[in-house]
């Protein structure tokens, strides 16, 4: 299976748990998908959550929400293919991307690797900055890295 970044995420949310079941285990059968879990919300609402490329993911949802509405209610289906890194993080309950970035080290390897969205995400994590605010949204990505290695 391609890399997460790759993969399209399918979600289907159910009224109850017997019509999430269902639908989970359709959408497994019916397609080359993998099942990420499933959510509960309030009023008995479940979503259960898959990936894999984007033509298996739609297949999965289809087969996933056909199988629930024999059995239950079907509130709601999606795929989002493609999704961001932080969408994905979100929905899977990974760290976020910025967030999972190793520290700085003396030599700082790790912080040139990062794109300035991440370094700006890192920046405001720090509090011993000399740049704060603002500044660190306006920064441009030499001056992140100056910031950050002190």
């Amino acid at each position: 299976m391609a890399a997460s970044g790759q993969n399209a995420l399918g979600m289907v949310e159910t009224r109850g748990l017997i019509a999430a079941v269902e639908a989970a285990d359709a959408m497994v059968k019916s397609s080359h998908v993998t099942l990420l879990g499933m959510e509960k919300a309030d009023a008995g609402l479940i979503t259960i959550l898959i990936e894999g490329e984007t033509a298996a993911v739609q297949s999965a949802v289809d087969a996933g929400r056909a199988a629930a509405e024999k059995v239950g209610q079907v509130v709601s289906s999606h795929v989002i293919p493609r999704p961001a890194p932080e969408v994905h993080a979100m929905q899977t309950g990974d760290a976020s991307p910025a967030k999972s970035a190793a520290a700085p080290s003396s030599g700082g390897a790790e912080i040139e690797s990062m794109t300035v969205r991440e370094l700006r995400a890192y920046a405001r994590e720090q509090e011993s900055l000399p740049i704060k605010g603002r500044e660190i949204a306006r920064a441009n990505r030499q001056q992140l890295l100056d910031a950050l290695r002190g």
